[in-house]
């Protein structure tokens, strides 16, 4: 066997995802990548030449090109050659979006559902709203490219079961990326499903696409029926071995406390859970006359009371200050730069806020509060269907993923030319994962190697991008080229 040819193919494939990462940031021409990345003009052309002929890369218009004074053909990621369906369980509702591979959201179907009903009941909804957002789209099935699904508890993102979950009735055990795989082959869609912790994806979307984005060290915490977190630290979100960290609702706030869900005593969710706080609030109703809420009152009408309501001031600053000895914890832990508190619950606003913040200042050490932002996310609904692109974007732009988005975008071209035959470029393929089976940790959006390293495919840029782009555990490629 021909090593030395082995390892020039899996340098182009390595080459092939920088270039289709950096046309994700941004358009740019031949010149600018060939700057960017280290290669010679020749040596990316030639990569540039097959990603088009795979339609993943597209051709613009002709502009100046401030590095050497003429017109240049800028070049841009197809965000139409493949599309991305991303699905966002939660305790009572199921949204299913479409995105395309900018991850922009072009449809999206979402209905009532309480997950405690279990897996069977779940999945037929999950497809139905899938066929539903393509049929808006109109879009067919073979032109998805991968599945991404949030799930509201502890779930091993390498394999895609749920791990007994406090909040998820009759889903403890459940392979949510095997049966949700098999149900949409029997749809039409031969796409991998990739399954995370919905607080993961959150921290991956505010990381991608939030007002803060690109902060390295941020932590996200969704407050809702439960309460998760998402970590990230220094640009990558840290699972831990098997995808339970970050559970931060099960945090004992108070040894001598009430048992939560997960039946630990004193856990921040027996505290400030969505339940638990309007529980509170129909037990104090009576003490307050004057107040807007009611015993129907919803978690809808807490969070606009928040800042005018007597009785939902009170129950704000309390949930705040429960979950400012959680975050209190986590900044110990981490330090991070970011805290951004999303879900239901954080609608509440300032109310809520603020009383985080003054716990914080309280008890946390100064080297981990000086210099932490404590705020609420401003992505809205569409933080789980984001997050769940990134998590896509990341297993396609990879050694793993990019023949599937390959097969994809020829198949897309193919649709496109009617009876013509597919385009001839080669299928991009570095390793074969077992499609069951996602990789323990797929590798961020790498940023550019530094300018102004020598044109040859192996000059120390050229290395470095390789190596940045091959630290996922599941590429079997060698990072020894020379």
């Amino acid at each position: 066997m021909n090593y030395d040819v082995l390892d020039m193919a899996a340098v182009r494939v390595q080459h092939s995802l920088l270039l289709l990462q950096l046309l994700w940031q941004q358009d740019a021409p031949r010149i600018d990548l060939s700057r960017q990345v280290g290669l010679s003009r020749s040596a990316i052309s030639s990569i540039v030449q097959d990603l088009l002929a795979s339609g993943l890369v597209q051709e613009g218009e002709a502009r100046v090109s401030e590095r050497v004074g003429r017109r240049a053909t800028m070049l841009s990621l197809n965000r139409a050659a493949a599309y991305l369906l991303s699905v966002d369980l939660g305790a009572s509702h199921i949204r299913v979006a479409l995105l395309d591979l900018r991850c922009e959201v072009l449809a999206s179907s979402e209905q009532p559902h309480d997950i405690r009903s279990g897996p069977a009941a779940t999945y037929p909804l999950i497809r139905n709203l899938a066929l539903d957002v393509l049929a808006q789209a109109g879009v067919p099935e073979p032109r998805v490219a991968a599945v991404g699904v949030g799930i509201p508890g502890p779930v091993d993102f390498r394999t895609g079961e749920v791990i007994r979950p406090p909040n998820m009735t009759g889903w403890d055990g459940e392979n949510v990326a095997r049966s949700l795989g098999a149900l949409f082959l029997e749809a039409g869609f031969s796409a991998p499903v990739l399954v995370d912790n919905d607080a993961n994806l959150g921290a991956l979307a505010e990381w991608k696409f939030g007002e803060l984005r690109g902060t390295p060290d941020l932590i996200y915490v969704k407050a809702a029926t439960g309460i998760g977190a998402g970590v990230l630290l220094g640009g990558r979100l840290h699972r831990g071995v098997s995808g339970g960290a970050g559970e931060i609702g099960h945090i004992s706030i108070n040894e001598q406390g009430p048992l939560g869900r997960s039946g630990n005593p004193g856990s921040l969710e027996s505290y400030a859970a969505a339940g638990v706080v309007l529980s509170k609030m129909r037990t104090r109703l009576h003490r307050y006359p004057d107040t807007a809420l009611n015993e129907d009152s919803r978690m809808a009408d807490l969070t606009r009371l928040g800042s005018s309501d007597p009785l939902a001031r009170e129950l704000w600053a309390e949930v705040g200050r429960h979950l400012g000895v959680a975050i209190t914890t986590s900044l110990n832990l981490f330090n991070p730069s970011v805290v951004l508190i999303g879900g239901q619950m954080a609608a509440a606003g300032e109310p809520l806020l603020c009383a985080v913040r003054q716990v914080v200042q309280e008890r946390a050490m100064q080297v981990n509060r000086g210099e932490v932002l404590i705020s609420a996310s401003t992505l809205g609904r569409d933080i789980g269907a984001l997050g769940a692109g990134v998590m896509m974007l990341e297993r396609l732009l990879s050694p793993g993923g990019i023949g599937q988005l390959t097969r994809v975008s020829l198949q897309t071209a193919t649709l496109h030319a009617g009876s013509r035959a597919p385009p001839a470029a080669p299928v991009l393929q570095a390793s074969t994962p077992d499609p069951e089976t996602p990789p323990a940790q797929a590798p961020p959006f790498a940023p550019p190697p530094p300018p102004g390293a020598a044109s040859s495919v192996f000059t120390s840029a050229g290395r470095r991008a390789i190596q940045a782009l091959s630290a996922s555990p599941s590429t079997s490629l060698t990072e020894d080229y020379t």
